[in-house]
Order: structure tokens, then C-alpha cells, then sequence
């Protein structure tokens, strides 16, 4: 009886053991993966995608258009729930009548150093890429819509209060017209670049960053240092739609404030087969793609 009290004994404690050895493993290796903060709520895809949806039910976005007046409106609504002030920045181009969005969280302070956030919210009037239908205007879903979504998502998600510097958004309008009847490229973020009280320490435009085959590299534009910060937050947490490669020259809303040697880059997938064309709708976008781009943003905000 002894012999066997003593076997399971003995038994019992190698388990223990083998038990306690499991556990300091399990220990080990969740103190060697990033962890992510759960101080604050998640930027979640699935109500990204969703923004993407609403803007695209009003159709496109032109310049000038009822439904860029309407898309206006509900963004400038939704921030206001998100408990967010907003004020349009309004001015004429071209004999057509432009509005920036921008806002700012109730605690904003206006001598405080501060990182802009933009996307564009118009839509090409032409899709001169489509070689069907070049003359029907572009749907936006990816080339507008998304960039939209993932701002709208963070101003949701993100806790102003519990970040080192303050934080402005910014929603451009007439980004989308370059080349269109002497229009340029990103004359919305001209205007707000020229009409600045005073300049922030860093700017990031989101465009384009919700393709299903997401591949977004370091524009050559965009300033190194801030781009090598987001990069690295993206590889920290396992996030492969961000390749920490230089590839692409690109003129978007950025380079005026890049002008002004204001730090700022360009997060863009420019890659998309549907760009500039009457494809770019819902179905090309995905909301993983739009969690990558939001999520590392929201962890960089947080982290700098």
C-alpha cells in the first residue's frame, strides 16, 4: 500500500511539475509578443466598413454636388456624436463652392503642439481610367470612402485626453479633380495648408487604404522619420499590409505641407487595379485592410 501511495505520489507530483513548467513557458512567451493596450476601445473593421457603405449610398462625392453637401453634413454629424467639434473651412475654386472639414476634441488646447490626421471625402467627377465608361464618375469607395472611414473610426475610438500632444482631423475637399477641365490635385489641402494658424508637428493623409490585396510602402515624399515611427508600429503588431520599402512618387495631400516643412506622410495603397475607374466600389475594399491602417495608427497615436 505504501509502494503505491508512494508511486502516485510521486506520480502526481511530476505532473505538478510538468504543469508549473507549461505555465512559466506560457509566461515567457506572452511577455515576448507585443501587447496591445486595452486602456482604450479597439478600432473595429467591421464598423469601418460600414462608414464606407453610408458614403457611398449618397453616390459621388463631386465638388459642388448635393451629395458631397449631404456627405458633408453626416460627417460633420458623426463626429459631433463622437463628442468632437467641427466647422466647415469654406472657399470657391474654379466658380465651384469647396468645404474642408475640420474638428478637433472638446479638450483641444490651441497652443498645444498637434498631429493632423486627412483623408479627401470628394470623388473624381470622371473615371478617365475606365476603359469602358471614362466619362461616368467614380463610385470613391476605395479612393475617398475608405480613407473617410478610418478617420470617422478613430474619432470614435481614440481618447484624446490620454494622449501626449493634442490631435486635429481634417477632410479634404477637391483632392480628386487633378487634370479635370484646369483643375489641379489636392486643392482642398492647399487651401487649409496656406490658411494655417499655426502648423502642426506632424501630418498623415490616409488614401486609398482599403484594398483587398493591401500593400502600402513608404511614398518617397512622405517624411522618413514619422513614416520609419508608423512603419514600425505596423511591424510590431503584425500588420504585413505595411511594406517598410520606398517605391512610389506620389502627389496627394500631403506635399503642401511637405512644402512648408511641416513632417508629414503619405499612407496609400496606390496599387489598385479599380483607381480612377467606375469599379472602385464596396466589393474591391475589405475590412481587414481598413483594421490594419486604423489599428496601427491608433496604437502609434497612443504609443508616441
Amino acid at each position: 500500500m505504501m509502494d503505491y501511495i508512494y508511486s502516485s505520489y510521486m506520480k502526481n507530483h511530476k505532473a505538478t511539475r510538468i504543469l508549473a513548467f507549461l505555465v512559466v513557458l506560457a509566461v515567457f512567451f506572452t511577455a515576448c509578443k507585443p501587447q496591445e493596450s486595452k486602456d482604450s476601445e479597439e478600432f473595429d473593421p467591421e464598423q469601418a466598413y460600414q462608414l464606407v457603405e453610408r458614403q457611398l449610398a449618397f453616390g459621388p462625392r463631386i465638388p459642388g454636388s448635393n451629395a458631397i453637401r449631404e456627405t458633408r453634413a453626416w460627417i460633420e454629424g458623426e463626429l459631433i456624436d463622437y463628442g468632437w467639434k467641427a466647422e466647415s473651412q469654406c472657399f470657391e475654386h474654379e466658380g465651384i463652392p469647396l468645404c474642408n472639414i475640420l474638428a478637433w476634441p472638446s479638450e483641444h488646447s490651441a497652443s498645444k503642439p498637434y498631429v493632423l490626421l486627412s483623408a479627401h471625402y470628394d470623388t473624381r467627377r470622371f473615371a478617365d481610367s475606365d476603359p469602358i465608361s471614362p466619362g461616368d464618375p467614380v463610385p470613391g469607395a476605395n479612393d475617398g470612402a475608405s480613407g473617410v472611414a478610418v478617420l470617422l473610426e478613430l474619432a470614435r475610438v481614440l481618447e484624446p485626453g490620454k494622449l501626449s500632444f493634442d490631435i486635429e482631423l481634417a477632410f479634404f475637399d477637391g483632392e480628386d479633380q487633378g487634370r479635370l477641365d484646369g483643375w489641379d490635385w489636392s486643392v482642398g489641402a492647399s487651401y487649409m495648408a496656406a490658411n494655417l494658424k499655426h502648423n502642426p508637428d506632424a501630418v498623415v493623409v490616409v488614401d486609398m487604404v482599403g484594398d483587398r490585396d493591401l500593400q502600402i510602402y513608404i511614398e518617397n515624399n512622405s517624411d522618413r522619420k514619422l513614416a520609419e515611427e508608423i512603419w514600425s508600429i505596423a511591424a510590431k503588431y503584425g500588420f504585413s499590409g505595411f511594406i517598410p520599402e520606398s517605391k512610389h512618387s506620389i502627389i496627394d495631400d500631403h506635399l503642401p505641407f511637405v512644402q512648408l516643412s511641416i513632417p508629414a506622410v503619405d499612407v496609400i495603397d496606390i496599387e489598385y487595379a479599380a483607381w480612377h475607374t467606375t469599379a472602385d466600389t464596396v466589393d474591391q475594399i475589405s475590412a481587414e485592410s481598413l483594421y490594419q491602417v486604423g489599428r496601427t495608427l491608433q496604437l502609434w497615436l497612443e504609443e508616441r
